[in-house]
């Protein structure tokens, strides 16, 4: 059984708010993998409101150790937007924490997450949707273009958290953020995209 060690970055997204741990889209890529006959060690280093900076801090704090991971995830960034942080602060945080991220991979590869649009959600009502999906998406053109620049393997799953307007199935219980439904919808694009890329 051959095993393998993953690191996911992140945010409330990568913690899975409001959902039961295994239900979050770490521990289901966990599970399929492990349905897969593959001995999975995950690391997970997320907090619910954690900005680029806030995350840069804490993964200094955790001391993670270099080549060490198969597989590391990065998804980082609403809350930047959500609090109305500056795109070109994303820019440069954004960089630096993708350059950190694959000092720990083995292969020195690195899989960003696109981020999720909250305007999509029952959560947003009160609020100017089509200005929140518009700088979701400006903030997803810098992670996207750097992620080219870099050579990091780049997973668009902002379309499938835009479901949330129309289904139901899509949104915790919360009204804000993916239900494991829906993170079940990124697993499978994460597979697909680790089966192309022929790293394990």
């Amino acid at each position: 059984m051959k095993k393998i060690k993953i690191l996911a970055l992140g945010d409330s997204y990568t913690i899975g708010e409001d959902v039961p741990q295994n239900e979050s889209w770490p521990f289901l890529l966990k599970r399929n993998l492990e349905e897969r006959n593959f001995s999975v060690v995950l690391k997970v280093v997320a907090k619910t409101g954690w900005t680029t900076d806030e995350l840069d801090l804490a993964i200094e704090r955790e001391k993670l150790g270099k080549n060490e991971y198969d597989l590391v995830f990065l998804l980082i960034g609403v809350n930047n937007q959500y609090r109305g942080y500056c795109i070109d602060k994303y820019r440069n945080e954004f960089r630096r924490l993708l350059l950190k991220a694959k000092s720990y991979s083995v292969n020195n590869s690195v899989f960003i997450l696109s981020i999720p649009d909250w305007s999509s959600t029952p959560f947003a009502s009160e609020n100017d949707k089509a200005r929140i999906s518009e700088e979701i998406d400006a903030f997803n053109r810098e992670n996207f273009e750097i992620s080219e620049s870099e050579g990091a393997l780049y997973l668009s799953i902002t379309g499938i958290s835009r479901r949330s307007a129309d289904d139901k199935r899509y949104t915790a219980s919360d009204g804000l953020h993916p239900s494991g439904y829906q993170y079940e919808k990124w697993v499978e694009k994460i597979m697909l995209k680790i089966d192309s890329s022929a790293l394990l």
